[in-house]
């Protein structure tokens, strides 16, 4: 920035500053949350339920967690896949998109659907990802979403039906895009060796993403059931979330579902939203760093309270992966996962590392109820970052990973919202500067 911006710019903050009274004094819903923290309500939804307190005489009560899918428990899902033993992901798009649990023809049906829509379209691997590698995968992704608009034959078209149509190709592609620009990345700028791997029809999502990432093409059936159940647990979560309300959000002005997917994934490429499992990670390796994985639980305790005090990681005060927008006593999201991490650490034999994890979500979880008085949770994020990297999977891919999840959710919000809604979302805002008189120039 040139010293005259810089100076221009201090000036303009020094002048144009709004006091953080005035969003009391005028009943602002700063950040769309009520006073309680709870989020401001703006839209209705039958795709999913995000339950972390209920509200008895205008109070908030805090209560376990639960996640619901179309009116079905998340859990229930896991169940049927130790039951089954069957990859998910795929059931869970079509609950999600559709309402309803697939018979066993449907679900087969769908699956081979999706699987007639996982190639790219001609020379698109050559001219776009080959030839433009991009160090920032996120906004690869965005940019390569925006350029599948230019390979649709009717990409202005937003009717319910062709926003179905169109998603189902975005839900199918996204993952080879992915797979694909990050084995370009990794070529041209960290000089590893170039390798592109065909998509297996015959494979699931969660199997592919693998076995395009992988020169060897081989994994086990844990890593892709492990992996599976990610992009399970990151499906859906409301219609309030940053990057499903974006979506929804830009969709209600009538564009494209390109733009929509473009702005969702800037949204979710947020350290506050999607990025969060980085965080964790990185705050993850700086204790185990300081303390090792051989760490008492004094060592582990004095450690949070150097986070909480600022004097620790990145100084902000926050414990990374503890808390939840929603969720209070528990994040079901997290209970799933960290069993699911546990059983991966085994046959990585990694698991005295997820104890150490196991061991600091219960003590930064106490360490926070002791001094502010609240309950709070390990969410999702917390268990992903290890989940991921025990898959041999690149930092770079961990956000990407909750983009592939969270496809599905986009696709069905942006259509709940046409058929039911169809009014642009504009909200207001109150203006609280000063009215001032024009001064000529001769006179400033």
């Amino acid at each position: 920035m040139s010293e005259f911006i810089d100076y221009v710019f201090q000036r303009s903050t020094s002048l144009n500053k709004i006091d953080n009274s005035l969003y009391s004094k005028y009943n602002v819903k700063n950040g769309l949350r009520n006073e309680d923290g709870t989020g401001v309500l703006v839209g209705l939804t039958r795709i999913s339920d995000v339950v972390g307190y209920k509200k008895e005489n205008g109070k908030k009560i805090d209560t376990e967690g639960e996640l619901y899918y179309r009116g079905v428990k998340v859990s229930d899902f896991i169940k049927g896949h130790d039951a089954k033993n069957r990859f998910l992901f795929e059931e869970v798009c079509f609950l999600i998109l559709f309402g309803y649990l697939p018979n066993k023809d449907e679900l087969e049906a769908f699956k081979k659907e999706l699987a007639s829509r996982y190639e790219l379209p001609l020379n698109y691997l050559q001219a776009r990802i080959l030839g433009f590698p991009m160090q920032n995968m996120m906004n690869k992704l965005q940019q390569e979403v925006l350029m599948l608009y230019t390979y649709d034959e009717t990409p202005d078209d937003i009717s319910p039906e062709a926003t179905l149509n169109k998603g189902l190709d975005l839900i199918a592609k996204i993952p080879e895009i992915v797979c694909y620009a990050y084995r370009c990345k990794v070529h041209y700028f960290d000089s590893d060796s170039l390798f592109i791997h065909p998509v297996n029809t015959e494979y699931s999502i969660a199997e592919n993403i693998l076995q395009m990432l992988r020169i060897d093409r081989s994994f086990t059936k844990t890593e892709a059931s492990v992996l599976d159940m990610c992009l399970v647990l990151h499906a859906d979560h409301g219609g309030g979330n940053n990057s499903t309300f974006t979506n929804v959000v830009m969709s209600s002005t009538g564009t494209d579902i390109y733009s929509c997917f473009a702005g969702a994934i800037g949204s979710l490429k947020g350290p506050k939203h999607g990025g969060a499992n980085l965080a964790v990670a990185k705050q993850m390796e700086l204790v185990i760093d300081k303390v090792g994985l051989n760490a008492t639980d004094e060592q582990l305790k004095q450690v949070i309270k150097d986070i909480l005090d600022k004097k620790f990681n990145d100084q902000s005060g926050l414990v990374y992966g503890i808390g939840h927008a929603v969720y209070t006593l528990s994040d079901p999201r997290c209970q799933i996962l960290s069993k699911q991490c546990k059983q991966l650490a085994i046959e990585k034999n990694r698991l005295e590392e997820y104890e150490l994890y196991h061991r600091f979500e219960e003590l930064a979880i106490a360490e926070i109820k002791a001094r502010k008085g609240i309950n709070v949770c390990a969410n999702i994020d917390f268990y992903s970052g290890l989940v991921y990297d025990m898959l041999g999977l690149s930092k770079d891919l961990y956000t990407l990973m909750f983009v592939i999840g969270r496809s599905v959710g986009w696709v069905a919000h942006n259509i709940e919202n046409k058929l039911y809604s169809g009014k642009i979302i504009r909200p207001a805002g109150k203006y609280v500067g000063e009215k001032k008189e024009y001064i000529k120039m001769e006179n400033r």
